[in-house]
């Protein structure tokens, strides 16, 4: 150390590499060793953990349902599941589909057209829960010969509930309409729901 006027100047030292350059000391080394192992250790506890976590095969298979539509014929519909729900997929006859859009959608309790409830370019394919609003039972009316109710939809047996074509509410007790699930359609003829 050279004095300069109170002020301390440093030349050399242990940290010090040929040439005047700052290197990387042993304790260093040692620090940057055990930092990376329980790193890693820690990563390798974390992964088990984490990716048991994630869904089976079983619950991502059911979290899906696909339905082919191509045998629907108009004015027919199909039931399914759909993670362990009733499912409904009718296809409207075009006499169905003009009375579902001549109804004023502000005379209704859930205010939706048909168009808002299908895929564009597929207004005749309906594609709803089975389940009623008001309190979760099965509709009639997927199935021929059930009671299709007073609006030639479905019909709730247990509390009087009426929807028309589009599944929209009509009359009784259900709050909203039909809900209409998240589907696309994977090819011409097979929708995804889910």
């Amino acid at each position: 150390m050279a004095d300069t006027g109170g002020t301390a100047t440093i030349t050399g030292g242990p940290d010090m590499a040929e040439g005047g350059e700052t290197g990387v000391r042993r304790r260093d080394w040692i620090h940057i060793a055990a930092i990376g192992t329980a790193g890693v250790g820690g990563a390798s506890v974390l992964f088990p953990l984490i990716s048991q976590m994630a869904p089976t095969a079983d619950v991502l298979a059911a979290s899906t349902t696909d339905v082919d539509v191509s045998a629907i014929q108009a004015g027919q519909a199909i039931k399914a599941t759909f993670r362990d729900q009733p499912l409904f997929v009718r296809r409207l006859t075009p006499e169905e589909i003009a009375e579902a859009n001549s109804v004023e959608v502000s005379s209704l309790r859930d205010p939706q057209t048909l168009a808002e409830r299908t895929k564009e370019g597929s207004e005749d394919l309906l594609v709803t829960l089975g389940v009623c609003t008001h309190l979760g039972c099965v509709p009639l009316g997927a199935a021929a010969g059930e009671d299709r109710g007073d609006f030639d939809g479905y019909f709730c047996p247990c509390h009087g509930s009426h929807y028309d074509t589009a599944g929209r509410i009509r009359k009784g007790p259900a709050p909203t309409n039909l809900e209409v699930p998240e589907y696309a359609f994977t090819t011409d003829s097979v929708i995804r729901v889910g």
